[in-house]
């Protein structure tokens, strides 16, 4: 099997400075390969299903094979990969079953991330312009037919909505959601129908978060990923 390159995705390591200089480069080495693995996780550089031993992906990576393991760890712990005894790690599949379950979650956690920002709709303004900018976005990226963009400024969307609800907690429960929610997005892109729609329910989203009505927020953002998370769990179904 072709080995992805995955030096790309691996951040520039730094050197910390300190009386506990061990421990910390430790914590820096595990948080790079924790990252630069979940990027290409995300972005399909490693694709479901793809099954490597620790070492060659240590390597691959430029890194000893400890902070490599741990960060594997953490990465099976959220529900992106598998350790195979023997025989190294293999890329989870994404399941309509447990896709089902994961928007289920996102669809109430967003849905009071929504009732948040609608509830201080005067101070959310940064947020909510920011939130529009993405919505732009994709709509430029349909012009052009630029699935990948589209898909892109829509999971940049649905992240401002909840990093910047004002609760940390609730961003902190979002965020594995959120990443396997980006998974299924781009897996399905090219099964689906064009996502126009999308457009049109972000629009409703922001007009509810801009007028403050907090429950009109809240049903507009359960409708829209409601509706969006049945045609990916349909496709997904259909692999």
């Amino acid at each position: 099997m072709r080995h992805p390159d995955l030096t790309r995705e691996a951040p520039a390591l730094r050197i910390v400075a300190s009386t506990l200089e061990p421990e910390l480069e430790k914590s820096s080495l595990v948080g790079d390969a924790y990252r630069a693995l979940r990027t290409s996780i995300l972005n399909g550089t490693l694709p479901a299903g793809y099954q490597a031993v620790e070492k060659r992906i240590a390597e691959q990576l430029k890194m000893s094979r400890t902070p490599v393991h741990e960060a594997i760890i953490r990465l099976e712990s959220e529900g992106f990969l598998r350790v195979l005894p023997r025989r190294g790690v293999q890329i989870l599949r994404l399941l309509a079953d447990d896709m089902r379950e994961t928007y289920d979650v996102i669809i109430a956690l967003e849905g009071m991330a929504g009732a948040l920002i609608a509830a201080r709709s005067t101070q959310s303004g940064a947020v909510i312009a920011r939130m529009t900018a993405q919505t732009d976005d994709m709509e430029r990226a349909l012009e052009r037919n630029d699935l990948k963009a589209w898909a892109m400024a829509d999971d940049h969307f649905h992240r401002i909505l909840v990093t910047d609800c004002g609760n940390v907690k609730l961003a902190r429960l979002a965020g594995t959601m959120t990443d396997q929610a980006h998974r299924a997005r781009l897996a399905t892109l090219r099964m689906r129908e064009k996502p126009v729609a999308s457009i049109t329910e972000h629009r409703d989203i922001l007009n509810a978060l801009s007028s403050g009505n907090v429950e009109a927020a809240r049903a507009a953002i359960e409708k829209h990923r409601y509706r969006a998370s049945r045609e990916i769990i349909d496709a997904l179904a259909g692999l």
